[in-house]
């Protein structure tokens, strides 16, 4: 876990807060209660285990979720309005939120939301913070990627409707159809024996359509999408590794100026001392 710097402006009182809170020993804890909780809202999943230990789980949830929420409370205290502004702060802040609103018959589809807690994890180690940030920078040429996609499926799904639909129209009767059809067929699920040979055995030559298709959107544009998320992963652990030295340079210039401070004033001391044992000498 990546330690969190403290603001030094803060009072001391918070600074000890935050201290506290992001305490490894602490933060292991919360990770613990995290993976702890995610297993209970999986058992009360199962109706025998709810008709024998269901008292106990809900009391144990209703448990961890108190430290959730007292962690939360400890940040806002410490941090004020700072707390807000960071996205993962806040994040916590909603997912531990919907277990506390209560499930009545408006909100009962938040009870199912509580599961959402493990999601928490994401925020308490760093590489899956990484893995997040990766994607969310991927998204702009994600964006591109998913634009050629929908080229390639409007183009292939007017062909398809033009030369299939007539003879298989549960398969190809409309553009929405054909856009379905195709989507299974980049799945690779069914692919054959649901949907092209059939059609091959009224088109032969229905085979051409097919492997073009697959060759296309199935071993190009998938592929395309995971370069540009790798792509974006090792982006980030560059410009990461990079920060970190700028840091550490940061730090080491910190370092021999304040040695530099040290020395001149232990100079300044020693020249004070001897203008007192001069002027002492004068007198």
């Amino acid at each position: 876990m990546k330690p969190v710097e403290i603001d030094p402006q803060l009072p001391e009182w918070k600074q000890k807060i935050e201290r506290f809170v992001n305490h490894p020993k602490v933060q292991h804890f919360i990770v613990f209660l995290i993976v702890l909780n995610a297993a209970l809202l999986g058992l009360e999943t199962s109706p025998a285990v709810m008709q024998a230990f269901g008292a106990e789980l809900v009391l144990l949830d209703h448990a961890i979720l108190a430290v959730f929420i007292f962690e939360i409370l400890l940040l806002i205290t410490a941090r004020g309005i700072k707390f807000f502004t960071d996205p993962w702060c806040v994040f916590d802040l909603v997912v531990v939120g919907i277990a506390v609103i209560p499930a009545t018959e408006s909100f009962s589809v938040l009870r199912a939301l509580r599961v959402l807690r493990v999601l928490r994890l994401i925020n308490k180690i760093e590489s899956m913070r990484t893995v997040v940030a990766g994607l969310l920078n991927s998204l702009p040429s994600l964006a591109s990627v998913a634009g050629l996609t929908a080229i390639i499926f409007y183009v292939f799904s007017v062909m398809a409707t033009n030369l299939f639909g007539q003879d298989f129209p549960e398969l190809f009767g409309s553009m929405g159809d054909s856009a379905f059809t195709l989507f299974q067929v980049m799945t690779l699920e069914g692919w054959s024996e649901g949907v092209a040979r059939p059609i091959m055995e009224k088109m032969p030559q229905a085979w051409i359509f097919f492997l073009l298709f697959i060759m296309i959107s199935t071993f190009v544009v998938v592929n395309m999408f995971i370069a540009v998320i790798v792509d974006s992963l090792n982006n980030l652990e560059k410009d990461t590794t990079k920060i970190k030295h700028e840091e550490r340079s940061i730090h080491q210039d910190v370092s021999a100026l304040r040695q530099q401070v040290a020395d001149q004033k232990k100079d300044l001391d020693e020249l004070k001392n001897l203008l007192k044992e001069q002027l002492a000498r004068s007198k």
